[in-house]
């Protein structure tokens, strides 16, 4: 996964995985959804970051799976 935030337009891409955008779908006004071939999302696009997101606050964490 990444995470990538463009300053000059003010947008945040989040990419799932890397693989060939199919379509995009319009989510809201300012939320685009990208599919893949099979029909998953791949990436999502967020305009006006600044306003949707707390983007000076960013962390990242990771659970481990429970046992069964």
């Amino acid at each position: 996964m990444k995470i990538k935030y463009f300053e000059e337009t003010d947008t945040l891409y989040i990419e799932f995985r890397n693989a060939e955008i199919m379509e995009t779908r319009d989510y809201d006004d300012d939320t685009l959804i990208d599919i893949d071939a099979a029909g998953q999302v791949c990436g999502i696009t967020v305009e006006h970051a600044r306003q949707r997101v707390d983007l000076p606050t960013f962390s990242f964490e990771q659970i481990g799976r429970q046992a069964a």
